[in-house]
């Protein structure tokens, strides 16, 4: 049985954005594109924290790695959305902008959102992983190019 459905994908997808995305940066986009519709908890940010799991080599046997700090929090909108938010951190702000997108890109200001927030949020990360690899490809040594020394 497979725990992933393909009409879900969209939604873990820009979930997976905004929990990766720095410290205030979604509510700062949020701000700036819509403003904020009013709503009702229904579930206050809370702080907890949960158990991260490993596999040695990506492969291995899952092992407990330690726990991480996390936020969490759902809200609906007026017109019935709900949006559910999963932040690293104890940011209350953080999650509550992040479960206001995700409650909004239920709407019709999803395509709004998704130019001026989702799209940021990916062009930033990916300039951060190319930057990074970029880094790494630096010290990278072609021991296949070396010369032997053998004539």
């Amino acid at each position: 049985m497979k725990d992933f459905s393909e009409d879900h994908a969209p939604r873990q997808h820009w979930l997976g954005l905004m929990a990766k995305a720095p410290m205030g940066r979604v509510a700062t986009l949020l701000d700036e594109t819509v403003t904020r519709p009013a709503f009702t908890w229904l579930r206050a940010p809370e702080v907890g924290s949960t158990m991260v799991r490993a596999r040695a080599g990506a492969t291995g046997s899952p092992f407990n790695l330690g726990e991480v700090t996390v936020t969490r929090c759902a809200l609906t909108l007026a017109t019935g959305e709900v949006g559910h938010a999963y932040v690293q951190g104890r940011s209350k702000a953080d999650a509550e902008a992040v479960a206001m997108v995700d409650a909004l890109m239920q709407t019709t200001a999803a395509t709004t959102l998704q130019v001026q927030v989702l799209d940021v949020l990916d062009a930033e990360q990916a300039a951060k992983r190319d930057a990074r690899a970029a880094k790494a490809a630096a010290t990278k040594v072609d021991f296949f190019t070396m010369v032997r020394g053998e004539d």
